[in-house]
């Protein structure tokens, strides 16, 4: 009885949220089959690929199928990667119909009192107010400075842990407090261009390096940099994960915190946030009254590495340091190249720099594995995924492995210590790496 009351509560809200017609336009034509990380890696499955997952919402919502655990798991294991979306010659919107399809099933089905007590920690407070992710990243900061890491390792302590937590362990990066003031602003000595700076939740907390290097980069390129006070987490975590109010939230206040003051950018160096944040005028698009600052805030929206193109940097003398010689190769993140469609931008940078030889990743359009915190909830397929990845990483033969956004950056490390590389190569964000490694003149 209850699973039939389940099935009829998804049903009206598929028939509510999940557009019909974004549904028909799915032509069944297979092109985005060999472009599905999930479809290649579960023996070519239909129900893992973005044509199966259509069929599937579809028959759903048109009562052909009642609603139960394998659809469900269906598209949960999907990576939301989206790059279906470039390979679909009807523009089919798959990201869209996912997170709508998503919201209903999380919002109607009965949860755990454990899953329940996981999503409100996380969603509700740890990625909505940045102090808790402050105090949350210093309680790793304490662990790693304490001297608890070291005795922690030495006992073997982990080993009583999933091994993904263990691997992860071993590659987070020691963390400082970030040194990024909010509602400051960095003037550079040339000031062509004001741009607001998106700080990110984890970018500000686990990679706050990453954000001053950004920071400075811009300012040598001749930017003001504001960084907006009341900024929160771009919401994609809770967009992705069935928790669309919330993401709704999270996207109204940073609209307001963003056009207080008249910019020529709004700048973000996580491409996973950057997709977001440029979707913000589809979130709102039930919200009229804030739907056009919603596409002046997403009209603005930029990634660094198009956005120091556009400064003129492949312009500039670049050169490593010390008359350094290196290999380089490029993991695109997803949604940076599926969504924001930048792909030329980084490996236009990387190849300008004198002294490094840039080698393309053959399979750098397809997803790593981590897709946020899904190498945490689906390890295998994400191991999987990760571990054909690093076949193709290794005959790159680079010392360099550079990406553009924080999860991907995680799971590369991950992989090159699975692989036994971390002598031979480092993954790096490319901001970081020009900071350290290059003269920018």
């Amino acid at each position: 009885m209850a699973e039939a009351q389940l099935h009829v509560r998804i049903q009206e809200g598929f028939q509510q949220e999940v557009e019909e017609e974004k549904l028909l336009d799915c032509m069944r034509c297979g092109f985005c089959l060999p472009a599905c990380p999930t479809y290649l890696h579960s023996n070519f499955d239909e129900t893992q690929s973005p044509r199966g997952r259509i069929a599937l919402m579809k028959a759903v919502r048109d009562g052909m199928l009642p609603f139960d655990d394998s659809i469900e798991e269906s598209l949960d294991l999907c990576l939301g990667c989206r790059a279906c979306e470039p390979a679909c010659p009807a523009g089919v919107e798959y990201g869209s119909l996912l997170e709508s399809a998503r919201n209903v099933i999380q919002r109607e089905k009965k949860h755990s009192v454990k899953e329940k007590a996981a999503r409100y920690g996380a969603f509700k407070h740890l990625f909505r107010n940045q102090r808790t992710m402050e105090r949350a990243t210093g309680f790793i900061r304490f662990y790693q400075k304490s001297g608890i890491q070291a005795l922690t390792r030495k006992t073997g302590i982990l080993s009583l842990f999933p091994s993904i937590m263990k691997d992860m362990e071993a590659i987070l990066p020691i963390l400082d407090k970030s040194r990024i003031k909010k509602g400051h602003t960095y003037e550079s000595t040339k000031r062509t261009t004001k741009i607001a700076f998106f700080t990110g939740c984890m970018m500000d907390t686990i990679f706050s390096q990453t954000n001053q290097s950004t920071v400075k980069l811009l300012q040598q390129l001749g930017c003001d940099v504001w960084v907006p006070e009341n900024q929160v987490c771009c919401g994609a975590l809770q967009g992705h994960s069935g928790e669309l109010d919330l993401a709704r939230e999270n996207a109204i206040r940073n609209i307001e915190a963003f056009l207080a003051q008249d910019v020529d950018y709004i700048v973000n160096n996580a491409g996973g946030c950057g997709a977001f944040l440029s979707e913000y005028d589809h979130l709102l698009k039930d919200h009229p009254e804030l739907l056009e600052k919603a596409k002046a805030f997403s009209e603005k929206t930029i990634d660094i590495s198009t956005l120091i193109e556009k400064l003129g940097v492949t312009g500039r003398s670049l050169k490593l340091k010390d008359g350094r010689q290196a290999i380089l190769t490029y993991q695109d993140s997803c949604h940076l190249r599926n969504v924001n469609r930048v792909v030329d931008e980084p490996r236009a940078i990387m190849q300008s720099i004198d002294g490094a030889t840039y080698v393309e990743l053959p399979t750098a359009d397809q997803c790593c594995g981590s897709a946020g915190i899904y190498n945490l909830i689906h390890t295998e397929m994400s191991m999987r995924i990760l571990d054909s990845k690093m076949d193709d990483v290794k005959a790159t033969e680079a010392q360099f492995l550079l990406t553009s956004n924080p999860g991907c950056l995680l799971q590369m490390k991950l992989g090159i210590e699975k692989a036994g590389l971390s002598d031979q190569m480092e993954a790096m964000h490319l901001v970081d790496f020009l900071a350290e490694y290059v003269d920018v003149e």
